[in-house]
């Protein structure tokens, strides 16, 4: 997805991160779906092994045939919309904003701008021995106002997103302060 078609840029914004899951985080997903592929298969096996019989038939062979379909076809669905979850999350930090793209489902996507001055407090936070180890975990933005919230998801190098963001904030205060004057 090309950053063009998410947001409209100001003619003074320049894009400093864009940011998405570590790629670590999508694993268990790529687990789950290697596991549930082989489900049919050893089912397969162990009714051929225990009743060798039984498929010998036009009817238990097609239903059998229907049934795995079915349930492959499910697996893809599922694995394609975590996947598409996983890849359609993304934040974006330019000099001016932070804008956040969260993908829920399939068809749903909600979007969140926040001007990088109104920013109260940024917290990274890092828990976990895999996240320790490869160095990911969440950003949370917090704003004067209690309903305007943001959180980075397992992304890379908290600390330093977080450090980055502060200064950035303070250089945007400064600015939205020279304005007014």
């Amino acid at each position: 997805m090309a950053i063009p078609d998410l947001i409209k840029q100001k003619p003074y914004e320049k894009i400093e991160y864009v940011l998405r899951r570590h790629p670590l985080t999508f694993v268990p997903n790529v687990i789950l779906f290697l596991v549930l592929m082989a489900v049919p298969v050893i089912v397969f096996l162990l009714i051929n092994n225990l009743y060798p019989d039984m498929f010998l038939g036009d009817i238990p062979f097609v239903l059998g045939v229907l049934l795995a379909s079915i349930f492959y076809l499910s697996i893809y669905l599922f694995f394609y919309a975590q996947f598409v979850d996983y890849y359609l999350d993304i934040w974006i930090v330019t000099n001016d904003r932070i804008i956040d793209t969260e993908q829920k489902g399939l068809f749903s996507r909600s979007t969140t701008e926040l001007d990088l001055y109104r920013i109260q407090d940024v917290t990274a936070n890092t828990e976990g021995m895999f996240k320790t180890l490869f160095h990911y975990g969440d950003v949370m933005i917090s704003t004067a106002s209690n309903n305007t919230q943001i959180i980075f998801k397992d992304v890379l190098n908290p600390n330093e997103i977080r450090e980055r963001l502060v200064r950035m904030s303070d250089e945007d205060r400064i600015v939205h302060q020279n304005q007014k004057i």
